[in-house]
This record gives structure tokens, sequence and C-alpha cells, in this order.
């Protein structure tokens, strides 16, 4: 299944699946598809390719429980409280009912407090939820660039606009970036590169948000546009698990209480 023919086939399943469907009725789909069986036989590819379909096509499904209770004996069913931006937790329901205050088709809610999760857990979820990012990045990315290419202003295509041209290469390093951090981490032992990893995802998501926004004009800005549905999965993905700006602190007081900077990837 991992040679790129197979897995070519299985990402046009995905997106097809997930172009028809979300929530509980995609849940029940992947699982059809062998989603858990995937994540048991190859989770590194199983993750970055269904989550990364699901920022790609602005999908969604309640997998992240299970990549968070793999392993853990726990039925298919069940559901993990997961930490919140600000110290607050949350759980990411099975059924339609959306709770999310920023994205209100997510089915996710505050809970009073979980209990931590277990690090191998807590780094895997990490990097789900940064492919998820990536994803959505991606999504913002395309949707700038194809009306940078379509929309004429002065008789020129705005795409030939250096101004322009620099918010979307900005936009792709970011989102490169962040794809070869979440590649180092899913191969490295240290919780540390999960972390910046997360971080990474969810500062390129922003940063896909800020710069595309702009490049759209004033139709970035309403609510119809598909790119205002990317920019609240966004904000809500980052404040899963820590929120870039807390894990860049906790990052840094992990390196100050290592005393050095471990070699992340080979340059």
């Amino acid at each position: 299944m991992t040679d790129p023919e197979s897995l070519s086939l299985l990402e046009g399943s995905l997106r097809t699946t997930m172009a028809a469907a979300s929530g509980a009725k995609l849940d029940a789909a992947l699982t059809d598809l062998g989603w858990r069986d995937m994540l048991d036989e190859m989770p590194d590819v199983a993750v970055s390719l269904v989550f990364r379909l699901l920022g790609e096509t602005g999908a969604h499904a309640p997998v992240l429980n299970d990549v968070v209770l793999r392993g853990t004996g726990a039925a298919p069913s069940d559901t993990a409280p997961l930490p919140f931006a600000g110290g607050s937790w949350v759980i990411w329901e099975r059924g339609e009912i959306a709770g999310s205050a920023i994205d209100e088709l997510l089915p996710i809610h505050r809970v009073a407090q979980g209990d931590l999760l277990a690090p191998a857990a807590l780094d895997a979820a990490r990097r789900a939820v940064g492919w998820w990012l990536v994803g959505a990045g991606r999504a913002m990315l395309a949707l700038a660039r194809q009306h940078a290419l379509d929309r004429v202003q002065f008789g020129r295509h705005i795409s030939s606009f250096q101004a322009i041209r620099h918010r979307l290469a900005e936009t792709l390093v970011a989102i490169e970036g962040a794809e070869a951090t979440l590649h180092v981490a899913a191969h490295s032992n240290d919780s540390l590169a999960s972390l910046l990893a997360k971080a990474a995802a969810g500062q390129a998501a922003l940063t896909a948000a800020r710069h595309c926004q702009q490049v759209l004009g004033g139709i970035g800005f309403t609510a119809e546009h598909p790119l205002h549905h990317h920019v609240k999965r966004s904000m809500t993905l980052d404040g899963l698990l820590g929120n870039t700006r807390e894990l860049t602190r906790e990052a840094g007081k992990t390196l100050v209480h290592r005393g050095f900077a471990p070699r992340l990837a080979e340059l």
C-alpha cells in the first residue's frame, strides 16, 4: 500500500469520499475504507494523508480521537478530552451536534477537565493536527493563486504584481517548511520535534490566512467565500493541543532547561 501508485489511488478515493461527506457520515465512510486498519499498519502514512486531505477539502471527522486512543484498547466510538489554548479542555464528539464558538460546523464542546495525555499520544495528535493545518493552508493558497490568475486590474492580471507574488511565495515557503518539520517529527523520538512541528503548521496556516485574505481583497472577508471557512477551521485547529504562541514558549523553556538545541534535521 505504500508504493506511489497505490498511495495515489488511495488519495483519490479519500478525496472523493471527503468531497461527498463530512462529520459522522465521513467518520463512517472512513471506517469502511479501512482508516483504522491503516492507522495500525502504517500510522505515519495514514495520518499525513487523511489529515492533510481533511484540510484541503474542508471536510471534518472525529478521527483525531482515533489517533489519541490508538493502542489503548478503547472502543471505536470513544472520545478523548483534548487540551485547548488557554488551559481549557474540549471533547470532539462523534455526533453532529456542533458547538465550536469559532467554527460552527465542528462538534467540539468544552469540558471541565481532562487527564493529561500520554506523551506518545500527545505527540501523535500534534502531528495529526499539524497535517490538518498544512492541508488547510494549501487550500487557502490554491484559492488565492487562482484568484490572482483570474483577476484583472489596470489591464493586467494581478498575479503579475510583485506584492501579490511576494504574499503567495511567503505562504508557500511557510507551508513547505511546516511539512518538512512534520516529516522530521514523524521519525523522531523527541517530543520537542512534534511540538515544533505543530507550532510551525499553526504558524503556516495563520500566515496563509493573512496573506491569502489580502490577495483575495474584499471578497476574502465575506463569510460566503470558501476562504472564510478555511480561516475559521485553522483558528480552531491552531488552538487544539496548544496554539502556536503557547507551543513556542514551551519549546523555549524546554531548550533553556536542556541547555542545548538538538539537531532535528540533517542539513
